[in-house]
């Protein structure tokens, strides 16, 4: 069993090291007994001056057990609520003692343990780069329960605690004291005997021992939540918020709730138990703990490494290759380099190699100018890129990756040119979002050592990486890639080399979908914004002019050209007539032109007025039923993906859905849809709509099986 091990100086300190059982201090069934009991001897302490509260884990403390919140139903509430309020009051007790109490962060410092660091007098954390500071809970549907939301407010006022609370950002020991969030950085070799130092410079001294929210007459910063400019703030992020979430994950709302009310008029305690309240109120919320399971659990899973062929060491990349200094290629080139990793970045003149570098520049002037990076980093990080049109230049690199021209003649010729420059057993990665792998590799000299690396644009900004496995990839060449991936920060999923893999194949069902209904007489601005009413960042119109509506045509025509559709069997054969002549006798290309199925200009973007020469009389149809249309087609898609092997992992697909392509994050991705929805019901509801509206939608095999084993997919 863990214990909190316990110890007093010479000088009266008492030092308490948190040491749980498993890799990490957690607020699990373990915690509050050992927290309470500890409380009991420091209060019981003769001759205290003080106590530090540190950590024998790499990390200071993990937070709440997600599994346990996960597993609360609605008839386990209330007892959540007496465990949380149990333990706040422990918290109580330790900022209400006549002696300081200092927190020594030694690593991660997120959710629940933060949260026993505010309640602390005074927080030291050590110059540890993977140190993160925060209060994150927002980001898998909860809020800080433990205090968080109430102190943060307290301490940096609704606007200061606003990007911490809201949108649950985590920083650095370095931004975190810039904040205000802590009070010092010391050398983590320093870090006790600075803690032990600050206790003993401030013995004597009552507001050392005082919290600000039990101090007479403290006021918070930027004043309380009743003033007019904080009403007019609340307002703008209350609208900002729905935007932002439809109204679909409730927990920014209800922080957003208890910040108004804790900067209100009610007294801390108050405030705090309200805070226990809204907290537990979201733990058996269908949104929670789908966003719990796949952000969580299965995140770390997927980055675990769930889906990387078992047996091969851990590898990485010493010298990267990429080929096409363009859109995705400089993305490329500025996550490799940001990550420490020397870059050959290649274009056929040296002009748009630089160019391709230039954008490395411009991003880390922007962290510059923002205070997140110095000066010499910026040199350091560019330093890495070396800009060239030479091809022996790119000699011994480990993995080359072609970020050319979405064309087999032009990749054919690139790997032709360059695949020897290759380093003993290099391996060649393709990004491509469509072309087959399989194709792509025959004129490889080693198809073992080729893969498919499909990155999502903006690359610096998108998480996900797409890795392809051909026929003949082999399982080796699969890890090193993923270990590329994990090297670089991101996360990746490995998938079968289908027509469009998973992501492009996936999100492209509830495009077509939604023009599908436009081209049945719909109105264009009801499709959109009901798609939108799904939960899905932006509307499937909006996000095609973004996409190109030439260039979604284009690669449909190269399939079909390639023998990798089947025109005739084509389920939306009106859509696919629609954006044709959209583009043919309209020049309705997409954004990038101005016009698509919104025209473009300085002010913004109208409804194309074209577009009424489909509408059609008596064409309406439920707004679920649209809905329903746009969301199951991309759920479908995920589960006929996973029964054709396609998806290794349920995992894979849930998180590469919500990172890659838009799902609704509070579904937990389009998987975890289907057991949320309940697997017999969702059955149900597809064979009304394929009664309704085509055999798109009929269930497929893998969900029967599930309905009649009366399993989740999982």
């Amino acid at each position: 069993m863990g214990d909190f091990h316990y110890t007093k100086d010479a000088d009266g300190i008492v030092t308490v090291t948190m040491d749980m059982d498993g890799p990490v201090n957690a607020m699990n069934a373990e915690f509050w007994p050992l927290f309470a009991a500890t409380m009991d001897r420091i209060e019981a302490e003769p001759g205290l001056k003080g106590v530090i509260w540190t950590s024998a884990k790499d990390t200071f403390f993990a937070g709440g057990d997600l599994k346990m919140l996960k597993s609360i139903e609605p008839d386990g509430v209330e007892a959540l609520f007496q465990s949380v309020e149990a333990t706040k009051a422990v918290m109580r007790r330790m900022e209400k003692q006549p002696v300081p109490h200092v927190a020594a962060i030694n690593g991660a410092a997120l959710g629940g343990g933060f949260e026993i660091c505010l309640a602390c007098n005074h927080r030291i954390a050590a110059d540890n780069p993977k140190t993160k500071i925060g209060l994150p809970e927002v980001t898998l549907g909860l809020l800080p329960g433990g205090g968080g939301v109430v102190r943060l407010t307290w301490m940096l006022g609704l606007e200061g605690a606003m990007p911490f609370l809201l949108e649950g950002r985590q920083v650095s020991p370095d931004k975190a004291l810039k904040a205000g969030l802590i009070h010092q950085v010391v050398p983590a070799d320093q870090l006790l005997t600075r803690a032990r130092d600050y206790i003993l410079s401030v013995q004597g001294d009552a507001a050392a021992v005082t919290q600000p929210w039990d101090t007479k007459g403290y006021k918070i910063p930027g004043g309380p939540s009743t003033a007019p400019h904080n009403m007019t703030r609340i307002a703008g992020a209350a609208a900002m918020l729905y935007k932002k979430t439809r109204g679909l994950m409730p927990a920014p709302a209800r922080i957003l709730d208890i910040m108004t009310e804790a900067a209100g008029k009610v007294d801390f305690d108050t405030a705090t138990r309200y805070e226990s309240r809204r907290f537990v109120s979201l733990t058996p919320l269908a949104s929670t703990k789908n966003m719990i399971e796949t952000l969580f659990f299965g995140m770390n899973k997927v980055n675990g490494g769930a889906s990387r062929p078992k047996g091969v060491p851990p590898s990485k990349v010493s010298r990267l290759g990429i080929l096409g200094a363009g859109m995705m290629g400089q993305g490329i080139a500025f996550s490799a380099a940001t990550a420490g990793l020397p870059v050959v970045l290649k274009d056929q003149t040296i002009e748009a190699a630089e160019r391709g570098k230039a954008y490395t520049a411009a991003l880390l002037d922007k962290r510059v100018k923002q205070g997140r990076m110095s000066a010499g980093e910026r040199e350091a990080v560019l330093a890495l890129i070396t800009p060239t049109d030479k091809a022996e230049d790119l000699k011994g690199c480990d993995l080359i990756i072609e970020a050319v021209f979405e064309k087999i003649d032009i990749k054919d010729a690139v790997l032709a040119e360059h695949e020897a420059l290759l380093a003993e057993n290099g391996i060649w990665g393709s990004n491509t979002s469509t072309l087959p792998i399989t194709r792509l590799a025959t004129g490889a000299a080693r198809p073992e050592n080729f893969v498919g690396l499909h990155f999502f644009s903006p690359v610096d900004k998108m998480p996900l990486l797409e890795i392809i496995a051909g026929e003949k990839t082999s399982d080796e060449t699969l890890a090193r890639a993923f270990d590329f991936a994990r090297q670089i920060r991101k996360t990746p999923i490995i998938v079968g080399d289908s027509t469009g893999f998973y992501t492009s194949r996936t999100i492209g069902t509830k495009i077509i979908e939604a023009v599908e209904l436009v081209a049945e007489g719909h109105d264009p601005v009801r499709v959109d914004n009901l798609s939108r009413l799904t939960g899905m960042p932006t509307g499937m119109l909006s996000l095609l002019d973004e996409v190109q509506i030439k260039l979604v045509t284009d690669i449909y025509n190269t399939q079909v050209e390639m023998g990798l559709l089947d025109p005739d069997k084509e389920q939306n054969p009106a859509a696919r007539a629609m954006l044709a002549e959209m583009i043919s006798q309209h020049g309705r290309h997409g954004r990038a032109t101005g016009k698509g199925f919104y025209d473009y200009d300085a002010q913004g973007k109208t409804i194309w007025p074209g577009l009424a020469a489909w509408r059609r009389e008596g064409a309406d149809i439920p707004d679920e039923d649209i809905k329903d249309r746009i969301l199951f087609r991309a759920v479908l898609e995920s589960l006929r993906c996973l029964e054709e092997g396609v998806l290794r992992t349920v995992e894979d697909g849930n998180v590469g859905s919500i990172l890659g392509i838009g799902a609704p994050v509070h579904t937990g991705g389009y998987i975890q849809y289907v057991n949320t929805y309940g697997p017999a019901r969702f059955l149900a509801r597809c064979e009304e709509l394929a009664g309704k509206y085509g055999d798109r939608f009929a269930p497929p095999e893998i969900l029967k099986k599930h309905v009649a084993d009366g399993r989740a997919l999982a």
